[in-house]
């Protein structure tokens, strides 16, 4: 049984059997704690199991943490992945944990922070206690806690920057929250570091199985931008940051078959450390559940076979909302390589060269102020994808648009498809590449109402657009199931005859 909102965590049955079996595919969505012990773990610990009578069931670590426990540092519950029925859609919890992941609730008070999603303060404070355990503040702390545990763990990094990195403005207040939390200061964790030294750091990004990260850079290797990201079978890597302090990193597969990803991170200000993570964690759908998502879109005879074929198959996200803008504008009604190129070519011209540049990683993506009364059309861009690039970036200067992680998707599509040059299709391939939104979904994609026709005529926008209201709210993710059948499906190149 897989978590929703009206049930926090699955039923005890299911709890017990995964703790039982350090099933992995319910990492993350409950955590168990041991009365004995004071101490709560991820259902995968490899510590003996403890009596039944001992174990309490929670939805989030911040639940069990508000209830006197401790994290176990043994299987270390800050590597478990996120839990989507939370993380996901448009509900109030959702879009606040997204305000947490974009770094914005440091900066809004919980007054603010649920005017932004649209209820009061005490309403908010009520949901999250009824649904995680703990009230906003408590969830959030527990977040930045679990990541300075996972950086004093596996790096070197100075205890003051652990605590910038990690949220804290204070290590007074941070080496006392630590304290509460942890039953230990943080110098105690570093007494035996097991990381190395050096100018990267290695971080370890879990996930849920089944996870086909091969499929997913795939998807990104054919449209990467040189300069800007190396993308090979093995790897994604990418340059980020300022021109005058960049960062870069790298992600691949964690050796000896783990569930997790590795990254490889150089970052110059430890501030925004927590946020590339979180931002790499929706970028490659790190804490989905296949099972969840499965489930859903099973019933379909249009999808099953796609998820048996690919039960990891996830959604692959966007660095940067502006980036994912001008990509889905050169896009439209063309191909992903003459796409690319067009895009490749405004980086080359525009884009803003770092000062140390590192294994070909050299360029940053304009923004929209270098590129909102740029000259495009030497480019190769028509007169009115010219336009409509320049007008996205006038509209985003002037905050008519945004890129706002906990809006809901129809307000979203709303005021983007209100600029001119924008369409549905433009929008929602926005909402599902820079906001990862689950239930985005561009209709009238060409190649969609193909593969969704299997042998069939091709389907209309609205003939897909009411198939697809089964698949909801998982709707990107049968996008992604499609695009990839019709990739699978497309005869090889012909090889080209000397």
């Amino acid at each position: 049984m897989a978590p929703s909102h009206d049930h926090p965590i699955p039923d005890g049955k299911t709890c017990e059997q995964a703790r039982l079996s350090r099933d992995a595919r319910f990492d993350g969505l409950f955590f168990t704690a041991v009365t004995s012990t004071r101490i709560y773990c991820r259902p995968v610990c490899p510590a003996p199991s403890p009596k039944p009578q001992n174990v309490r069931y929670y939805g989030s670590a911040a639940a069990a943490e508000a209830a006197g426990f401790r994290p176990c540092l043994r299987c270390r519950p800050e590597l478990a992945p996120g839990n989507d029925a939370w993380q996901r859609g448009d509900h109030v919890i959702a879009r606040t944990l997204k305000l947490m992941d974009s770094g914005a609730f440091d900066a809004l008070s919980v007054d603010a922070m649920a005017e932004r999603v649209g209820v009061g303060a005490r309403q908010l404070r009520r949901v999250f206690v009824e649904r995680l355990g703990a009230p906003p503040i408590s969830v959030h702390t527990t977040r930045r806690l679990l990541f300075a545990k996972q950086l004093l763990t596996e790096t070197t990094m100075p205890v003051t920057e652990v605590a910038l990195a990690s949220g804290f403005g204070s290590l007074r207040r941070f080496n006392a929250a630590f304290l509460q939390a942890n039953r230990m200061a943080p110098r105690d964790l570093r007494r035996h570091p097991s990381a190395t030294t050096g100018d990267a750091i290695t971080l370890r990004l879990s996930y849920r199985p089944p996870y086909d990260f091969e499929a997913i850079l795939a998807f990104l290797r054919g449209r990467a931008l040189p300069g800007v990201e190396q993308v090979d079978e093995h790897s994604y890597a990418r340059v980020f940051g300022t021109p005058d302090a960049p960062g870069w990193l790298r992600l691949s597969a964690w050796p000896g078959g783990d569930h997790a990803l590795r990254l490889e991170l150089h970052c110059p200000q430890p501030g925004q450390m927590l946020g590339v993570v979180n931002k790499l964690r929706r970028m490659f759908d790190l804490d989905a559940s296949p099972q969840s998502i499965g489930d859903a879109l099973k019933e379909s005879p249009v999808l099953r076979p796609l998820l048996r074929k690919r039960p990891g198959l996830r959604l692959p996200g966007g660095w940067d909302g502006f980036e994912i803008a001008v990509r889905a504008i050169l896009g439209q009604q063309v191909s992903v390589a003459a796409a690319r190129t067009l895009a490749t070519r405004i980086v080359q011209r525009f884009g803003t060269p770092v000062t140390s540049p590192v294994a070909g990683l050299e360029r940053l993506f304009p923004g929209p102020e270098l590129l909102v009364e740029a000259d495009l059309k030497a480019l190769g861009l028509t007169t009115a994808r010219a336009a409509t690039v320049r007008g996205v970036a006038q509209a985003l200067l002037d905050g008519r648009i945004d890129f706002r992680s906990e809006q809901p998707l129809d307000e979203f599509v709303e005021r983007w498809v209100a600029l001119p040059g924008i369409g549905e299709w433009t929008a929602h391939y926005m909402a599902m590449r820079a906001l990862s939104h689950p239930d985005a979904f561009p209709a009238a994609d060409l190649i969609l109402r193909r593969a969704a026709a299997g042998d069939g005529p091709e389907l209309s926008t609205k003939a897909l657009t009411s198939l697809a209201e089964g698949w909801r709210p998982w709707r990107a993710y049968s996008v992604m199931h499609l695009w990839r059948s019709a990739s699978d499906a497309a005869p090889p190149p012909k090889k080209k005859v000397a």
